[in-house]
């Protein structure tokens, strides 16, 4: 089976999740019920509730459905599909070498977890002009990260059999406004919520690339570039905890739910060593092996004086 990727597309009857491959979309539902292999015409989240069940029929469904261009709609309109999520769970601190630039020294102790935060679902934003900046914020970083899509649902999930809990995967940045996140002054001396919180601080790509074209997450090249200057380029080996520790490790604070996203950590080559951030017209193009790339612009967001 050839790979393929997931994407949500705008027809005239309404939003349909639909096969992307070879620069066309061939919908699910609606080919699925030409080639009797019935599948429901749902969001893609409500097709993660019942993952399992769903995946053999949507690869049944594009086999059939391969090379044959009847099928296939062209030049559709994409449309964001990862807002729905329940939860947006971010791991922080995650890679060797970005611990290294921030100056940071860590050893990876056995039983020791991870560093984890959550972001509001309406900080999902899809490629674009989509994310809106205060401008009074100084200090606004970029962070490319592998993001994982749950589709079985799970508590104390063991790291064995962690990545059958998983979907697909999709590539996400985690925007920072690291003059909000960093609080000296407070009792508590971070805010993540003002520093990464906040609405259209997640932008992801608009597809989601089945679990079955990504057998090792632990090998994976992320891209970052702003204005055309390549930022970050980095490689998921040098993640301090794998994929499948991060899952197992979050089911133990909460429950995993179908449609969750996991953010799993940034690479090197932030802005904040160099002091070099983003403001209001940059552009970011991001990309993941496998998934393509995407583009996402910066606004300016209006705020009350």
């Amino acid at each position: 089976m050839r790979p393929f990727h997931l994407e949500t597309i705008a027809l005239p009857s309404g939003p349909a999740v639909a096969i992307a491959a070879a620069g066309h979309h061939v919908p699910l539902a609606a080919t699925g019920a030409r080639l009797d292999l019935p599948i429901a015409d749902v969001s893609l989240f409500e097709l993660l509730a019942t993952w399992d069940q769903t995946w053999p029929q949507i690869a049944r469904i594009a086999e059939r459905a391969a090379g044959d261009a009847e099928l296939a709609v062209r030049g559709a309109s994409v449309v964001p599909q990862f807002g729905s999520a329940r939860k947006v769970i971010c791991a922080g601190a995650n890679y060797y070498k970005h611990l290294a630039e921030m100056g940071v020294e860590h050893e990876k102790r056995p039983g020791t977890p991870p560093f984890f935060f959550l972001k509001p679902p309406r900080a999902l934003v899809g490629p674009g002009r989509t994310v809106p900046v205060d401008p009074s914020i100084e200090m606004l970083d970029w962070e490319v990260e592998l993001a994982v899509i749950i589709g079985r649902g799970g508590r104390d999930i063991a790291v064995a059999g962690a990545l059958d809990h998983v979907a697909g995967y999709t590539v996400a940045v985690d925007v920072t406004a690291r003059d909000r996140l960093f609080k000296p002054d407070s009792i508590f001396k971070f805010d993540f919520l003002a520093g990464k919180g906040q609405d259209g601080f997640c932008p992801t790509a608009a597809g989601m690339l089945p679990a079955a074209f990504l057998p090792d997450p632990q090998d994976v090249r992320l891209q970052l570039a702003v204005n055309g200057v390549t930022r970050q380029d980095g490689r998921t080996s040098d993640m301090i905890y794998s994929v499948a520790e991060l899952i197992a490790w979050a089911s133990r604070l909460m429950t995993l739910d179908p449609g969750d996203v996991l953010l799993t950590g940034s690479p090197d080559g932030v802005g904040f060593p160099r002091r070099e951030f983003m403001k209001a017209g940059d552009v970011l193009r991001v990309q993941l092996d496998g998934l393509g790339a995407f583009d996402v612009e910066l606004f300016a967001r209006p705020v009350p004086a």
